[in-house]
């Protein structure tokens, strides 16, 4: 709340007297958003927060109490069990939304292929509840949803960088025959000229451990999937931090034609 009772107009409390137009000028930013987050229609970024304090001239005392405000407010936790309200094949369609809104889409998955790349009877299995008090849903729809979500990779002007450890290719999820046709498809994925596939093998020295599954979109936003949920994080510093562990874990995986005889490989050995 405090954020969105920024003073933009005329703060009594900083006795600025600057109008909104004339704040929108000083920080580079449009008239209309300024109105938008004095409003509270939409969420300051730290950035934004960052660039009106300066405009504003902030006491430093305040300036740091607002920032910090900032960081919190960017970011988000959500849980499974809202999730499961929403309906699970629907946050498939929202995921859709938020990679067409990117140009590069970074994905690392180090227990399980991305769904942008999972065949139907895989993903079946994907998205079934695995264990009692897991919330039901709609597995069907589902499905049907994951295969529409994969439409994305069809428009070659978005890059998509999907980085997997050995392990998630292997991991015997749906049965050998079902795999055998999992990890085949994804070495055709690999071959499409805006989708690279990395593998990080099993014998790689990586002096650092995968320990949750992230996407990141362009350099804006950072999601974080757990086994009860979301948190996604807005925070440029947060970005960076996520942008530059993919980058370290990326170093040490196969890539382009390594990484598609690995595919097809490992599908032979489970055929």
């Amino acid at each position: 709340r405090d954020l969105h009772s920024f003073p933009t107009r005329r703060s009594s409390d900083l006795n600025a007297g600057l109008s909104g137009e004339r704040l929108a000028a000083r920080c580079s930013m449009s008239q209309s958003k300024i109105s938008r987050i004095e409003s509270g229609k939409t969420l300051p970024t730290v950035v934004d927060v960052e660039r009106m304090l300066n405009a504003l001239d902030v006491p430093a005392a305040r300036a740091r109490e607002l920032l910090s405000l900032a960081r919190v407010a960017n970011v988000e936790y959500t849980s499974s069990r809202a999730l499961a309200r929403v309906g699970t094949w629907r946050r498939q369609l929202e995921f859709k939304s938020l990679i067409e809104s990117a140009t590069v889409v970074r994905q690392f998955l180090p227990a399980i292929p991305t769904g942008l790349v999972q065949i139907p009877e895989y993903a079946r299995f994907a998205m079934s509840p695995t264990v009692p008090s897991a919330h039901d849903r709609d597995v069907d729809r589902c499905v049907e949803a994951r295969m529409e979500m994969r439409t994305v990779l069809d428009d070659e002007s978005r890059r998509f960088v999907l980085l997997m450890t050995e392990q998630a290719v292997r991991w015997n999820r749906a049965g050998r025959e079902v795999m055998a046709k999992q990890v085949a498809h994804m070495a055709e994925e690999a071959q499409r000229p805006n989708v690279e596939i990395a593998i990080i093998p099993r014998s790689a020295e990586v002096h650092g451990s995968p320990l949750n599954i992230f996407f990141t979109f362009d350099e804006r936003l950072v999601m974080v999937e757990l086994f009860n949920g979301l948190v996604s994080f807005r925070d440029p510093r947060d970005v960076q931090y996520y942008l530059e562990l993919f980058e370290f874990f990326l170093g040490h995986a196969l890539t382009g034609e390594e990484a598609i005889w690995f595919l097809r490989s490992v599908a032979r050995e489970f055929m």
